[in-house]
């Protein structure tokens, strides 16, 4: 966790030193989450995220300094620096992003399930999603037909209270988000997302059921989003005060695991602050490196757009 966390204030440094293209979202406060959930999967289960994606694409074993390059606009990057922050990926680590359009993802997901059952295969399609996403009109029709057609996929809403800058009582009508899977004969629950341990724990009891039935799930994850939605959200005291902020830090992920190891297993404080100060001396790193690295040839915004599709000739 503390992994991503410095990886993730080294983005946001990017972002306030203009080095990152285009926007920026960060998953601080929300890392049990994806440590919690991907930990639970299968090696080969295909992976889709929104646009908050840095921390999911870091576990899958994604090089940090890829990411980077990629939040940088440099050629290393994971789409050659030409997709940004929100669209990292990585067929080789079975991550199929980072999407930009809110809730339209929803449907790879759906699909990703469909080429798993097509296929014959043994896999879960995990399909994360924020709460603002889950109000989406595709997200109901993806959630019908993968319920129809009996998909093994699960859709996690990340529910980190604010969409973008709306409280969750405001946008949505019940605020128990994954009640809406009833319309769906679709199994669904609501899960704590600040403790990595009771994350993985119902996860795997979660996953293992989607596998076993092939039948879809919709889980909704309570999380607090620490950080602005996007990098530009400054003035978050339009949708929250101070106070509430600071009651929720009492909750951080990062501070709930240490206490855990610390009061219960007996781990040396001194040696968490020394794993503290390596990550953050790692992605400072990450950070160097990337902005070292090269930027796409212009020509490249030629490559990866088209596909020559015509049969070769004999055939």
């Amino acid at each position: 966790m503390v992994r991503m966390r410095a990886f993730e204030d080294q983005s946001v440094r990017a972002f306030r030193s203009g080095l990152a293209g285009g926007y920026l979202h960060v998953y601080t406060g929300m890392e049990a989450t994806a440590i919690g959930w991907l930990s639970s999967r299968q090696p080969d289960d295909p992976i889709i995220t929104a646009y908050r994606d840095h921390a999911h694409a870091l576990y899958l074993g994604i090089d940090p300094v890829v990411c980077m390059a990629e939040i940088m606009g440099r050629a290393k990057g994971t789409s050659k620096g030409k997709g940004g922050s929100m669209h990292l990926y990585s067929a080789d680590h079975h991550f199929y992003g980072g999407w930009g359009i809110v809730g339209g993802h929803t449907a790879l997901g759906a699909g990703l399930g469909f080429a798993i059952k097509y296929k014959g295969g043994n896999q879960v399609a995990h399909c994360f999603l924020g709460d603002g996403a889950a109000n989406a009109g595709v997200f109901f029709e993806v959630m019908n037909m993968a319920s129809l057609w009996d998909l093994p996929v699960i859709f996690i809403i990340e529910n980190n209270e604010f969409a973008m800058g709306t409280r969750l009582e405001f946008h949505a009508a019940d605020p128990e988000m994954h009640k809406r899977a009833e319309g769906f004969n679709m199994h669904h629950e609501r899960i704590d997302g600040m403790d990595v341990i009771d994350v993985r724990r119902d996860a795997q009891r979660i996953i293992s059921n989607v596998r076993e039935t092939s039948r879809p799930a919709l889980i909704e994850v309570m999380n607090y989003r620490y950080a602005g939605h996007g990098a530009a959200d400054n003035d978050q005291t339009l949708y929250r005060s101070q106070q509430e902020v600071e009651l929720a830090w009492k909750r951080d992920p990062v501070h709930r695991l240490a206490n855990l190891l610390t009061e219960q297993y007996g781990v040396n404080k001194q040696i968490l602050e020394k794993i503290q100060r390596e990550a953050e001396e790692e992605m400072e790193g990450v950070y160097d490196e990337a902005a070292a690295s090269p930027k796409p040839e212009p020509d490249e915004v030629y490559s990866d757009v088209y596909t020559d599709m015509q049969p070769e000739r004999g055939h």
